[in-house]
């Protein structure tokens, strides 16, 4: 018996600690789909920010899916305040001039 109100007990603090997060999320302005996508953006950001630091030259099709993985963190990051990704704005930095890069590159060449 005593397990069971232990167990009740637990399942209420999840709850309630996950409707503090979202009470949060709801303060600062967003909705909790925006935050998860950030969430994901900012995996995706990591691994762009490797892929930028370790080749310097791409085959079209790499700065297509690039371009596409950019855009995508892009309009996460839009929709979260500064605040809350301001530690990985060097990083955000990096993948915005490697985006504008290859767009100039790519408008070049497509008017040649």
């Amino acid at each position: 018996m005593v397990l069971l109100y232990v167990i009740y007990l637990l399942i209420f603090i999840i709850f309630a600690l996950i409707a503090y997060a979202v009470l949060q999320i709801k303060l600062f302005g967003m909705n909790v789909k925006d935050f998860w996508s950030f969430i994901e953006a900012n995996q995706v950001l990591d691994r762009l920010y490797a892929y930028s630091q370790k080749f310097d030259k791409l085959s079209a099709q790499q700065q297509v899916i690039f371009l596409m993985e950019a855009e995508r963190i892009f309009e996460a990051f839009d929709k979260i305040p500064s605040a809350l990704w301001e530690e990985e704005y060097d990083k955000y930095n990096v993948i915005l001039e490697k985006y504008k890069s290859i767009k100039m590159l790519r408008w070049a060449e497509s008017h040649n």
